[in-house]
């Protein structure tokens, strides 16, 4: 995508496209997976693809190209549902964007205890210091992470922070898609 700020690596790029592209749809958006590929070897596997996606005009050091996938189904949850993904060979890593609520650590000592996982996901809803947030995690097969944050309240692609351990818990539940 033409608005994405360069980046050092070729993940980095890729999550920050993504980034944009979800943010794109705008806000309150189902979480959506993306497949990362090669792109040089897109191009020469399937060029007609590649030609499709708009992929042959790309210089041919663009890295990574974010494949998005079927939706992912909201019955299950998310931790369940990762664990059901295996990827062909093909495929070099893979990213989740996903919105959710966050309070500041300072709130940590205000939840009321015993509350189960519906009751706890209200009272979050519900506080004043809440904050939405899109989270996009992006991983490799050799264990490479990165991510990006947006807030809605600083929705901005100046304002997206990024960083490879933002959430290292989802980038661990990636990365376990890719165990053999």
């Amino acid at each position: 995508m033409s608005n994405t700020p360069m980046a050092a690596s070729p993940l980095t790029r890729a999550v920050l496209e993504i980034d944009e592209y979800v943010s794109g749809l705008g806000w309150d958006q189902p979480a959506r997976l993306f497949a990362l590929v090669d792109t040089a070897r897109l191009r020469a596997d399937q060029p007609s693809l590649a030609d499709r996606l708009g992929l042959q005009d790309e210089p041919e050091s663009s890295g990574l190209t974010p494949i998005e996938q079927d939706e992912i189904p909201t019955a299950q949850p998310l931790d369940e549902f990762l664990g059901t993904i295996a990827w062909p060979d093909p495929v070099v890593g893979c990213a989740l964007a996903v919105e959710r609520l966050m309070l500041p650590p300072s709130a940590e000592a205000q939840v009321p205890e015993g509350l189960d996982e519906t009751k706890l996901a209200r009272w979050v809803a519900e506080h004043p210091e809440r904050q939405e947030v899109r989270m996009t995690v992006a991983v490799l097969r050799d264990g490479a992470r990165d991510s990006a944050l947006r807030l809605r309240e600083k929705d901005s692609a100046t304002e997206v922070l990024t960083g490879s351990d933002l959430v290292p818990g989802l980038a661990q539940a990636l990365t376990a898609t890719f165990a053999e």
